[in-house]
């Protein structure tokens, strides 16, 4: 198994799952997604599958035996073994310590606002405060139900900090909207067409934004 499986951003869900609870990679896969929406969107069956032979052949998990349900084939049960909580553990202190700049579709389209001109870009900056607004409500909707059944606030945490940012950014969007309308952003030359009018001439950031 190549080395670089080891580096895939899942294996620390995977261990911390597994710190949980042992489980065969089809919950495993299960619980992530039903946990995140990012592993939702990022892990794929055959990826968590190399990852669990990484993390097996490093000695991370061990296979614990088999478990079958119904008609289904026998699925391999993993545990964490000793030396996994210790990579575990060493993983989480490095990465709560060291705070990384993490690269966003968001900030990489951001870089580019000026290219939908100062209508184009409150139009579009107001549109995503609106729904941050929402889907942070309803978030927050849940992780109060959530708690409010007992569950310890330290296991949600994620939740929580998740949210954090949300609002920090719904917030630093708000004050880009107010500096657009009231001139303290300005734009170097004329605005670009906006998205579906005639493009002809629209230009590269910062000449033809």
């Amino acid at each position: 198994m190549p080395r670089r499986a080891l580096d895939n951003p899942i294996v620390l869900a995977v261990l911390g799952l597994l710190l949980e609870q042992s489980a065969h990679p089809y919950q495993m896969l299960s619980e992530l997604r039903k946990r995140s929406d990012n592993h939702a969107a990022a892990i794929t069956r055959g990826t968590l599958y190399n990852t669990v032979g990484a993390l097996a052949e490093a000695g991370w998990v061990a296979a614990q035996g088999q478990q079958r349900s119904g008609n289904r084939p026998e699925r391999t049960v993993y545990a964490l073994t000793e030396a996994g909580r210790d990579e575990l553990v060493r993983r989480l202190d490095v990465q709560i310590r060291t705070p990384e700049r993490e690269f966003s579709q968001f900030l990489g389209a951001v870089s580019y606002l000026g290219a939908l001109g100062p209508g184009g870009a409150v139009e579009a900056l107001t549109e995503r405060a609106e729904r941050l607004r929402r889907r942070t409500a309803a978030d927050e909707r849940r992780l109060a139900d959530v708690l409010a059944a007992g569950v310890p606030r330290l296991h949600v945490i994620e939740a929580e900090y998740a949210s954090a940012l949300a609002r920090a950014e719904t917030a630093w969007i708000e004050e880009v909207v107010d500096d657009i309308r009231t001139g303290r952003l300005t734009w170097p030359g004329p605005a670009a067409p906006r998205p579906g009018t005639d493009r002809e001439g629209a230009g590269r950031k910062g000449e033809d934004a």
